[in-house]
């Protein structure tokens, strides 16, 4: 065993002497690298990636995480201001939802669900109910508010007054709430987005106005729109200014469409000026109608009619009123008797109308006032347009007025209308003409930029030219070829043939192409 052992030993002891010094090197050079990778990949493929999980946390939450993790045997990662925390990735989202679910993160308040908690055996006192009431609902509104586009953090504080059994539901203490909202680094509230704030508190609090309402932010106030609130007036200037323009765009695309059959193309130009009604108004009506409008009548739903008759016995009046010693003056007195019957008729009917209500919210955008005013270029040889065509044009433009301040409520004569549009003859000046008198003549123009391209062309004509010569030149000096040194054999100093035959074959395997040159050069030499 041992004399194998050794025999192999020399086996590789005898390989491995082989190899040169650099083949040495070359070979643990490759085994390091090789090792130092297989451990760098080892190392990584082992290494635990952490995922971010929970970010802008509160130390109450912050604790909450990691008590969780550390009972649950969970490694972690914690920031250095104790806001972020970061789990392993492959149970990321598990974690994720095992927190969620227990409701651990409550992002710096509470909620409803405190009352699911354990409380004192004895039960709870008014005091203490209201107060962890009190406390939840700030907490729930504030959650609600995080979840609103743009808020980073919210804070918020509720006053909910005591109820009493002695005022009345209007006389009742309003409820009130101040809120401090924290925006997302580049985010400014439109309108509508400061709306949603005040109508999410306001239906969260039972009780509570929005004027009873305060939202604030760093910076300033925040205002509704039912407290004046402008945040979004501006966009609403710049989108009503677009529309108008809009409008004014299409009428004068149109009129110049319509017009330019008549006169020709680029022979017409057109002037628009408009205002445009952007109020939004609603109003309710509510009527009441006949059914049969022929005799303004109802539907009868109900009748009633009564009639009474009495008679009796009784003794009749005569004789002159107030005549009597002891009568009244102007009543008759009472003597005689008779027969006496009265009779008393009464008839109720009840009629059911038409009730209709109607909620009209009439459209904005309405064209308040508009104005055309039009350019035609004559026609060649005339400096201006002929009465029958300035009339049919002013017509056009007239009922295209008529018929865009038709709902704008203002009633508008002929003459009205006539004094809004306006049609004259002026000759179009061209534009190489316009061109031209703002600077230098057109065939100026052409001269410089015909010379500028001919001074270019004989540029490169001579850098070709140049280029061209002296390819040639490098062409004509081609290199002499070095004359070929054939070895010399000096048969002088060789006295013995052998040692010549031994040159002449090493040179003949070695040099075969050198060797051929020289049998030739003898050759040559025995010739002459």
């Amino acid at each position: 065993m041992n004399e194998r052992f050794a025999q192999f030993r020399d086996r590789i002891v005898s390989y491995w002497n082989k190899f040169s010094v650099k083949q040495k090197i070359l070979f643990f050079s490759t085994l390091f690298i090789i090792l130092l990778i297989i451990i760098v990949v080892t190392m990584q493929l082992s290494k635990t990636q952490y995922e971010v999980a929970f970010r802008d946390l509160d130390a109450t939450d912050s604790a909450g995480v990691i008590n969780y993790l550390e009972t649950s045997g969970i490694s972690y990662k914690l920031s250095a201001d104790g806001k972020t925390i970061s789990v392993p990735s492959t149970d990321a989202a598990r974690i994720k939802i095992d927190i969620g679910s227990q409701g651990i993160v409550q992002e710096g308040s509470i909620g409803f669900k405190v009352f699911d908690q354990s409380s004192s055996m004895l039960g709870t006192t008014d005091n203490e109910f209201n107060v962890k009431y009190n406390n939840a609902l700030n907490g729930e509104v504030a959650q609600l508010l995080r979840k609103m586009q743009g808020v980073k953090d919210a804070k918020v504080l509720i006053n909910l007054p005591k109820e009493t059994v002695f005022a009345s539901q209007d006389d009742q203490e309003r409820a009130s709430a101040s809120v401090v909202l924290t925006f997302d680094p580049g985010f400014r509230p439109s309108q509508e987005n400061v709306d949603g704030y005040f109508n999410l508190v306001k239906t969260a609090v039972p009780n509570l106005p929005i004027d009873n309402i305060t939202i604030a932010n760093d910076e300033s106030e925040l205002m509704p729109s039912a407290r004046g609130g402008q945040a979004g007036i501006s966009s609403q200037v710049e989108e009503n200014f677009a529309l108008q323009k809009k409008f004014e765009e299409e009428v004068r695309k149109n009129v110049k469409a319509f017009l330019s059959k008549f006169t020709g193309p680029d022979k017409v130009d057109v002037l628009v000026m408009s205002k445009l009604n952007f109020d939004k108004v609603t109003s309710q009506e509510k009527l009441a109608t006949p059914v049969d409008t022929e005799n303004m009548k109802g539907i009868e739903i109900s009748s009633q009619i009564i009639s009474n008759t009495y008679s009796g016995q009784g003794s009749s009046d005569g004789g002159v009123a107030g005549t009597g010693s002891g009568d009244v003056q102007g009543y008759p007195s009472t003597s005689g008797a008779g027969t006496t019957s009265s009779e008393e008729t009464s008839e109720t009917r009840n009629y059911e109308v038409n009730h209709i209500t109607r909620d009209i919210i009439a459209s904005p955008y309405t064209v308040k006032d508009l104005t055309i005013n039009v350019a035609v270029e004559p026609p060649d040889g005339q400096t201006a347009l002929d009465q029958a065509t300035t009339d049919a044009i002013q017509n056009i433009l007239v009922n295209i007025v008529r018929a865009s301040l038709s709902d704008s409520g203002a009633t508008y004569t002929d003459a009205d209308l006539a004094k809004k549009v306006l049609v004259y003859a002026q000759p179009f000046v061209a534009e190489d003409t316009v061109a031209a008198a703002g600077g230098m003549a057109t065939w100026m123009i052409w001269a410089i930029g015909a010379g500028a391209l001919l001074l270019g062309a004989g540029v490169g004509y001579m850098i070709y030219r140049r280029r061209r010569g002296s390819e040639e030149e490098e062409e004509e000096e081609v290199p002499l070829q070095v004359p070929t040194e054939f070895p010399s054999i000096n048969l002088d100093s060789v006295t013995n043939e052998s040692q010549v035959r031994k040159q002449l074959e090493s040179l003949a395997k070695k040099k075969p192409d050198e060797f051929v040159n020289l049998l030739r050069t003898w050759l040559a030499d025995e010739q002459r």
